[in-house]
């Protein structure tokens, strides 16, 4: 079984980004961070605290800094960062946060971004919460998206924001490793009904998976372009 260290962000800004492309809403600010190893079972949340010992409405940019420095040590020892739309997402907006873009193209490029892995095998995209379905797996917290997010944690709601983000790592870390048992994922589809995704050498990194051949997507109306997943990281 692989060795992983799992993590989640959650971003600050209100705005509705959600909807369209959130990089024209940049930046977003984070308001946490949870990440969790498989060799602990409770997640580690970071935070920046305030004078008043309040959480910070964002998090400061060395308290960002400081994550992904324990993120790179994690790596060294062996455990693998894993995200499940990383690459496209959590990376890059910790880049901007930090000021460590180029160590946070290194550290995407490096890891196992499961729902980039999907994509280049389907040509398609699927959730988290679809997949943990699908294989009998706790997904995210009910009540809550990350869209909602921003406006719980600008409302107080500190606690209930940290255990969503904290339920995201531990969903991400069961989907990953009950995957590798199986030698596979099992989804929801649109309409329902279980499909199924062998994974026969287990979970590839980023750069493992963008060379596996194109899939066929002669039959989607708008398919998604896989260098466009990589441009940040290609840039």
């Amino acid at each position: 079984m692989g060795n992983f260290v799992a993590f989640d962000i959650e971003t600050a800004k209100l705005d509705d980004w959600a909807t369209g492309d959130w990089r024209r809403h940049r930046p977003l600010g984070i308001t946490c961070i949870a990440s969790l190893t498989t060799a602990c079972e409770k997640p580690r949340v970071w935070t920046t605290k305030t004078s008043s010992d309040t959480y910070a409405p964002r998090m400061a940019r060395e308290d960002i800094a400081a994550f992904l420095t324990y993120l790179e040590e994690q790596a060294d020892q062996g455990f693998v960062p894993l995200t499940w739309n990383g690459l496209s997402f959590d990376f890059e907006v910790l880049g901007e946060e930090s000021g460590r873009e180029e160590a946070c193209k290194g550290l995407a490029a490096d890891h196992v971004d499961m729902m980039f892995h999907f994509f280049c095998e389907k040509g398609f995209f699927v959730s988290l919460d679809k997949v943990a379905e699908g294989m009998g797996i706790p997904g995210k917290t009910k009540g809550m998206s990350g869209k909602q997010a921003p406006r719980f944690w600008a409302g107080g709601k500190h606690d209930a924001v940290l255990e969503y983000v904290s339920q995201d790592v531990r969903a991400t870390i069961d989907v990953a490793l009950a995957a590798e048992r199986q030698r596979g994922i099992t989804w929801i589809t649109q309409k329902g009904k279980p499909s199924r995704l062998n994974l026969p050498s287990g979970w590839m990194t980023v750069e493992q998976a963008k060379a596996l051949p194109l899939p066929d997507t002669s039959w989607m109306p708008d398919p998604v372009d896989r260098k466009s997943l990589l441009k940040w990281v290609d840039s």
